[in-house]
């Protein structure tokens, strides 16, 4: 499922395809904006977003093998809820 298969799901609820666009627009920016913030978005039953650090590492140039510095960053992470964890394993 991508962002359009989405759109046309909320499509089928709502009765319009521009206001499911809008919702889903709406849902996945206020996602974002939060995490950017640093703060944690918890759907209850689905799962977590959160922001995790990642450490500056060493790692290898693959062509040469010579070390390169890797700068720490911050990266999205999932958790996924008990409901869907329980819902995937169904199957």
């Amino acid at each position: 499922m991508n962002k359009g298969d989405l759109v046309e799901a909320v499509a089928k609820v709502v009765g319009k395809k521009k206001l499911a666009r809008e919702a889903v627009g709406c849902v996945l920016e206020s996602m974002t904006e939060a995490l950017k913030k640093g703060e944690s978005v918890t759907l209850i039953g689905f799962g977590t977003f959160k922001v995790a650090k990642r450490a500056a590492r060493t790692g290898r140039n693959p062509q040469t093998g010579k070390p390169i510095k890797i700068k720490a960053k911050k990266v999205p992470k999932f958790t996924a809820g008990k409901m869907l964890k329980s819902a995937v394993a169904k199957k």
